[in-house]
């Protein structure tokens, strides 16, 4: 017997059940039912069973999932550090600590946690993704996690040193900048009272320096006390990059705060680098007092290379920016405003026929207070005696500020040959990406704080292995970006663009996307943390053989489209991992 669909005209075809036979030496055949108004399941049951196939009992599963595991993100991360050849990058003599280290690579990652949350993550009962089940991992505890940071801590000139290999060359930009992150507790000798970047006041921290190449890769971190000035983290970067990475000649590109004129003469010139950097605020007013440019060159453009013997053997570049004048206008204008209100206020309590305020030193500290909060007291001419006070604003003095607003001044050692004055300023602005790099690794998807660790070694392995996450998310953000909001017309967007001081513009793709919120592909377009938790549906499972489920194997769910593109833009398989 067997089943038969014809073609009815119009209508459905007709579902048969039929039987051949022979007679008379040919075959024909007969039909026994009608089955098309059974369901189609049914009728494919039924065809499996004419076919020789076995029929299970209704509560009994083909295949039963002893466990599943969300795996797409998993396999996402561990694909990328594979291809980017991250156990080589460990060493090939890591054995179960390079394993332990490429894990929490992947957790911090997908879900940033403590040492021992981490450690339950990765126990085979209670792990929350597939990747206890892709890296040959047991037995794990959080002493294990605390011994593979020491270990990560001992090897980083190893692992530097490769990334610099990789990333770095003779004669390339090399970008740097710093930070500082808060430490919970008092026993961590690396921990010292300084500038919060943090906005945490009072709380002990860590400062930390960031190298990266031109694009923004992270190549090397240094952790230093927390009560470290920035330029004096400078020293350590150069001896770093003539020793350790054997690089003859690079242009360093930092901040006006960290290449300092003293950094330059004891450090960056005898080292034999160039560098980039740019005027502090009070530096440039002294350059226009003495005459070295007039506001007449931003007539016409926005950008103009002068020399002075204020800075020999330097080109100053100066820049004005129209939306950083406004910004800054706006902004003191709104300070100047707050401040007189607030000594307004002073005033009547001076004058004031009941219980008034009196006394010089009363009022100078009322006064103070608000001078303090809102620094403007250049800007004002105070009078207080012992039963009076007045104010009023120095009008000469804040137009001849006012003058410099947007004006910025880059300085670098190189010639006009070597790099132009716009590509001089976009190497400058390059710095951004270093910015970035710190809030991904502070707040949006690393979270290196609060730090609890109290061991000097193991808070450097610490902050390691969050660079190291950022390289890997570095990588992926590159690969993801026709998925992801980030721009992936550079070409186009830099056309856009008329000068290097203007704004950067988005490319008409990257546009397109935020508006349609839509990709080329007809896709939704993610952020990064979204797409991995898009990622994570893709499931991986254990499934068993009926009846005495004796043998066991894994199987995997059907991507779906978005998972499909992640997948192909990664260049990776993940049920093949």
């Amino acid at each position: 017997m067997y089943i038969e669909s014809i073609p009815n005209r119009n209508s459905p075809p007709a579902v048969l059940l039929r039987e051949s036979f022979r007679e008379n030496g040919k075959v024909k055949k007969r039909t026994l039912a009608n089955l098309s108004c059974l369901p189609a399941n049914v009728i494919e049951g039924l065809r499996i069973l004419l076919a020789g196939g076995k029929a299970l009992p209704a509560d009994q599963k083909i295949f039963p999932v002893l466990r599943s595991w969300p795996h797409g993100h998993v396999a996402a991360v561990l694909g990328v550090m594979r291809g980017l050849g991250f156990d080589r990058l460990l060493g090939k003599a890591g054995g179960r600590m390079r394993e332990l280290i490429m894990a929490m690579v992947v957790c911090r990652l997908l879900e940033p946690a403590s040492k021992m949350a981490t450690a339950r993550m990765l126990n085979a009962e209670s792990a929350a993704n597939s990747l206890t089940e892709m890296l040959p991992l047991t037995d794990v505890d959080e002493n294990d996690l605390y011994s593979a940071l020491d270990w990560l801590a001992q090897h980083q000139p190893d692992i530097e040193r490769t990334l610099a290999g990789r990333h770095l060359d003779n004669g390339t930009l090399v970008l740097y900048d710093v930070s500082s992150s808060y430490v919970e507790g008092h026993c961590c000798e690396l921990a010292q009272l300084g500038y919060s970047r943090d906005g945490k006041k009072g709380t002990l921290q860590i400062v930390y320096g960031l190298l990266c190449s031109a694009d923004g890769c992270p190549i090397a971190v240094e952790v230093f006390e927390g009560n470290t000035a920035d330029p004096k983290t400078l020293t350590a970067q150069i001896k770093k990059l003539k020793d350790r990475f054997h690089l003859a000649y690079v242009v360093l590109v930092g901040d006006r705060g960290m290449i300092t004129q003293t950094r330059i003469d004891q450090d960056i010139k005898p080292a034999g680098f160039d560098w980039i950097s740019a005027l502090r605020g009070d530096a440039v007013k002294r350059l226009f007092a003495l005459g070295a440019f007039q506001l007449s060159l931003f007539e016409e453009r926005d950008l103009a290379s002068i020399t002075t013997p204020e800075y020999p053997g330097e080109r100053l570049i100066l820049c004005r920016n129209p939306e950083l004048r406004k910004h800054r206008a706006r902004k003191r204008e709104e300070l100047l405003c707050a401040t007189e209100s607030a000594l307004s206020k002073i005033a009547q309590r001076v004058q004031r026929a009941a219980n008034p305020l009196s006394g010089r030193e009363k009022i100078g500290l009322a006064v103070g207070k608000v001078i303090e909060k809102y620094k403007m007291s250049k800007h004002f001419e105070l009078s207080i005696d012992e039963t009076s006070f007045s104010f009023q604003r120095k009008a000469e003095q804040i137009a001849r500020e006012a003058a410099l607003d947007g004006i910025y001044v880059v300085r670098t050692s190189l010639a006009v040959q070597a790099l132009s004055a716009p590509q001089t300023v976009s190497a400058y602005k390059s710095l951004s990406q270093v910015e970035r790099a710190f809030r991904t690794i502070k707040t949006t998807s690393l979270e290196i704080r609060p730090i609890y660790h109290w061991r000097t070694q193991r808070v450097r392995g610490h902050v390691l292995l969050c660079m190291l996450a950022y390289y890997v998310e570095w990588h992926m953000r590159k690969k993801l970006a026709p998925l992801l909001y980030d721009e992936t017309d550079h070409e186009a967007a830099a056309a856009l663009r008329d000068s290097p001081v203007s704004k950067a513009q988005r490319s008409p793709a990257a546009l397109r996307k935020v508006k349609t919120g839509r990709t080329e592909d007809d896709l939704p377009v993610l952020n990064f943390r979204c797409l991995l938790k898009h990622l994570s549906t893709y499931s991986l499972m254990r499934a068993a053989t009926p009846p005495h489920m004796q043998h066991t194997f894994l199987m995997y769910s059907e991507p779906t489209p978005i998972q499909k593109k992640a997948f192909e833009l990664l260049h990776i398989k993940p049920d093949r991992l």
